[in-house]
């Protein structure tokens, strides 16, 4: 295994691992609320498989497969486990199209974090951003939807045989993020209903079960888009989100209170998606980025919010 596969494959458990926190949480959340031990221990068991074999081994080849339908749907399934060099120059060929839409996607994603969401502030300017609200962002988001548009009409990184289709990429990214995203609103309502019932909610521990799999493959999208950034390598991103989310499911059951106590995680994963979505956009403009720069940069990331995590830690145990 060579140096590069080995980096690519540490920043995609890196990455993995701290963008599903919030996951590992609502899932920690939710199986206290079971009754069944036999049901937990199902969901460690059976719902590591689903989470690894089927959400993150098979949603990544859905999404090459519609960045360029003409493989089909088997090839684009067949090469997680296959060197076929026509389907890997297929996947190649469409990599823009598939970089631009996932760079939006990201981008909106860090965005709406950004200005929107509730968070630790671990930046002196997130406070001030954060007052905006709704309003900014939703005009943030337009206008980086109409330039990115304008730069790729203007022909800016790219033949101008593949206009239509990078624009329609860019429009896809676009709308997968406000789809995804209402799912994710509508399921973490349903999660806060849950928790807040407890026990004698009406919910069964089965039903449970398989609330807490559709919740994971909601959050997984964000992991599965921006491992893109690190390779278009199939087989990388299995082993690579695989690792990742049987770590944050042991985590779900072991350490959980502990790791919510590294506050700045968190802020650790939007700022690396909010970098990863720039470098795929840039890449579907066919700026070449180097392999390894994606990985190093999410790392480092996620390693200064760590430390900002452990720092104020100790100064309020001090």
């Amino acid at each position: 295994m060579s140096f590069e596969v080995l980096l690519i494959i540490v920043g995609l458990v890196a990455f993995e691992v701290v963008s599903s926190i919030d996951n590992a949480v609502v899932n920690a959340q939710v199986i206290s609320t079971m009754r069944s031990e036999r049901v937990r221990r199902a969901f460690l068991t059976w719902g590591i498989l689903f989470a690894v074999f089927v959400v993150r081994g098979l949603l990544p080849s859905v999404i090459v497969f519609l960045s360029n339908p003409s493989i089909g749907i088997v090839n684009a399934f067949r090469a997680m486990w296959e060197n076929n060099p026509h389907v890997l120059e297929a996947i190649e060929a469409s990599a823009p199209y598939l970089m631009m839409a996932g760079g939006m996607f990201l981008a909106l994603l860090f965005v709406h974090w950004l200005f929107m969401e509730e968070k630790e502030f671990g930046l002196p300017f997130e406070h001030s951003v954060q007052r905006f609200g709704a309003v900014w962002f939703y005009a943030v988001a337009s206008v980086g939807l109409v330039g990115v548009l304008t730069l790729i009409m203007q022909g800016v990184g790219h033949s101008a045989a593949g206009t239509t289709a990078l624009m329609l990429a860019a429009a896809v990214g676009f709308s997968a993020f406000f789809i995804a995203d209402g799912f994710k609103q509508n399921a973490e309502e349903v999660e806060r209903r849950m928790i807040a019932e407890g026990t004698s909610s009406a919910m069964g521990d089965w039903a449970k079960f398989f609330f807490l799999e559709v919740l994971d493959l909601t959050f997984s999208i964000d992991g599965v888009v921006g491992a893109f950034a690190f390779t278009t390598m199939v087989p990388l991103i299995l082993i690579g989100n695989g690792i990742g989310a049987i770590v944050v499911r042991q985590l779900t059951v072991s350490n959980i209170e502990r790791i919510k106590r590294y506050v700045y995680l968190k802020n650790g994963a939007m700022y690396s998606i909010g970098v990863l979505g720039g470098i795929m956009i840039a890449e579907g403009f066919g700026l070449h980025v180097p392999t390894w720069f994606s990985p190093v940069v999410t790392i480092t990331v996620i390693g200064l919010f760590l430390w900002k995590s452990v720092r104020r830690n100790r100064m309020c145990t001090a």
